[in-house]
C-alpha cells in the first residue's frame, strides 16, 4: 500500500442547488443542502483512500465543527490542529448545467511547521501534496519521494526555495497562475489542466456515468496525478490515470460518493 500524505486545508462546505447563479443585485433561492468537510486539502486526501492509499491529512480546525472526525470517517488518518474560533465556511451553488460556484467565507485555516503534529512522518512518505500556507511544512514535505504543489500555492513555493516534482495550475482560475521565473529551482514538471479540453500531456476522459457536479474534479485530478507517480509509473500514465479519475468524480453530487459523511443541516 502507497503511503501518501496531504497538508493543507478542510473547508466545512454547504454544497446546493440554484436555479441560476446570480448576477449583481439579484437574489437566488438555494435548494436541498448538503454539508459535508471538503475543500482543496480534504478531497484530494479523500480520493486518495478510495484509490487504495494509506493517507495522512495535515490540516488545521476550527473549534465548532467536528473536522477531524468527519475525515477519520472518510478513511483519512487525519492530524487538525487546533485554532480558536469559527472553521472556514464555503457555499457552492451547483446551476442547471452541473457548474460549481465557490464562495469561501473566511481565511482558510493551515497547519504550519510549530504545530505539535507528527511531521517527521513526511519523510516517509511516498508523496505529498501540499496545499499549505507555510513554506516551513513544504520544506518538510520535500523530505517524501514525490511532492506535488498546487499553483494556488505558488508563492509558497517561491519562498521556500524546494523544487516541487510536479506544479499543477488551472487554465481558467484566476488564483493559480504563477511565474516560473521567481523559482530558485525549477519543478521538473508543470502541468496545467482546461477542464473537459484536457491539458499538458493528457487528454480529458468522458465521464463513466452522466455529468451531475464538478466539484472536486480538480482536486480529484491531483490525487490520481500523486497516486500514479508515486506508484513508480512514468507521467504519461499518471496523467491519464488522473484524467479517468477527474473524469469519474463529475458523476456524484458533492466531494465524495454516496458513501461519504452527509451532515444534517
Amino acid at each position: 500500500m502507497l503511503n501518501l500524505a496531504v497538508v493543507g486545508h478542510v473547508e466545512w462546505v454547504t454544497h446546493t442547488d440554484a436555479p441560476f447563479i446570480p448576477p449583481a443585485g439579484e437574489i437566488v433561492h438555494l435548494t436541498d443542502p448538503l454539508i459535508q468537510p471538503a475543500g482543496g486539502g480534504a478531497v484530494t486526501a479523500a480520493a486518495l483512500v478510495r484509490m487504495g492509499a494509506g493517507v495522512q491529512f495535515f490540516t488545521a480546525a476550527g473549534e465548532d465543527v467536528p473536522v477531524a472526525a468527519a475525515m477519520e470517517e472518510l478513511g483519512v488518518r487525519t492530524y487538525a490542529a487546533p485554532r480558536p474560533g469559527r472553521h472556514t465556511r464555503t457555499l457552492v451553488m451547483r446551476d442547471p448545467s452541473g457548474e460549481r460556484t465557490i464562495c469561501v467565507i473566511g481565511v482558510n485555516l493551515q497547519p504550519a511547521a510549530e504545530d505539535l503534529l507528527p511531521w517527521g512522518s513526511l519523510a516517509d512518505c511516498d508523496g505529498v501534496y501540499f496545499t499549505g500556507s507555510d513554506p516551513a511544512t513544504l520544506r518538510l514535505a520535500r523530505e517524501a519521494r514525490v511532492l506535488v504543489v498546487t499553483a494556488r500555492r505558488f508563492d509558497v513555493l517561491a519562498e521556500s526555495g524546494v523544487q516541487a516534482d510536479v506544479l499543477v495550475g488551472s487554465a481558467s482560475d484566476r488564483g493559480e497562475q504563477y511565474d516560473l521565473g521567481r523559482l530558485a529551482v525549477q519543478p521538473r514538471h508543470v502541468i496545467v489542466t482546461d477542464g473537459e479540453r484536457g491539458g499538458t500531456g493528457y487528454r480529458a476522459v468522458p465521464p463513466p456515468a452522466p455529468r451531475v457536479d464538478s466539484y472536486g474534479a480538480g482536486d480529484t485530478f491531483v490525487a490520481g496525478l500523486l497516486f500514479g507517480l508515486a506508484d513508480g509509473r512514468p507521467l504519461a500514465e499518471a496523467l491519464a490515470l488522473a484524467a479517468e479519475q477527474a473524469a469519474e468524480a463529475v458523476t456524484w453530487r458533492g466531494a465524495y460518493p454516496s458513501q461519504g459523511p452527509r451532515v444534517s443541516w
